[in-house]
């Protein structure tokens, strides 16, 4: 909670520094890490350190910057969440159970500001090509490939452009809503 907190200190720095320009308009909440592990192994210490970085930081950062947008009475928040907060994977209680519970946030955030002009949505990427993928064994990546009908991993740009929609103008009547960008794993 201490990197969330650090986190939520400064937002709130921003939040004053820009308050007579009208605030921060736009936000990414873009937090992820992982503490694997089967749930019966799992410590509290590994369980609160990921729905600490995954959702609470979440929290406290739009609490910091939400009072701007809605005093501009516009604003755009998107989340990263993932595919695993629907589906589950086995040995990520901690992580699945963030990322589902960033799905709640968006939707219960959505409702309270919609009428004051700002959106609130997420993207959930499924199996992306990254590091951490690229680490995986080939017997594992051709696994993660034949969960995909598009039949390949998922791109940081893939990722990118959705959130830059759900930050566009394109998208101003969207909110509430979770956009997958998994290549059809889902459906």
């Amino acid at each position: 909670l201490s990197d969330s907190r650090v986190a939520f200190d400064r937002c709130q720095e921003l939040a004053k520094e820009t308050k007579d320009d009208g605030g921060i308009p736009l936000l990414v909440l873009n937090a992820g890490m992982t503490r694997d592990g089967l749930l019966m192994r799992m410590s509290l210490e590994a369980w609160r350190e990921v729905l600490d970085a995954n959702l609470t930081g979440s929290f406290l950062v739009t609490r910091a910057l939400l009072p701007g947008m809605i005093r501009a009475r516009f604003g755009r928040i998107v989340a990263v969440t993932s595919v695993v907060g629907r589906t589950g994977n086995a040995g990520q209680a901690n992580y699945c159970a963030a990322k589902a519970g960033m799905e709640g946030f968006v939707r219960a955030t959505a409702r309270e500001v919609a009428s004051r002009g700002i959106t609130v949505n997420a993207v959930a990427p499924g199996f992306v090509d990254t590091d951490m993928t690229r680490a995986l064994s080939e017997d594992v990546r051709q696994k993660l490939l034949e969960s995909v009908p598009l039949g390949r991993l998922g791109t940081v740009e893939d990722v990118a452009a959705s959130v830059a929609f759900l930050l566009s103008d394109a998208a101003s009547y969207i909110t509430g809503e979770i956009l997958d960008v998994n290549g059809g794993m889902d459906m």
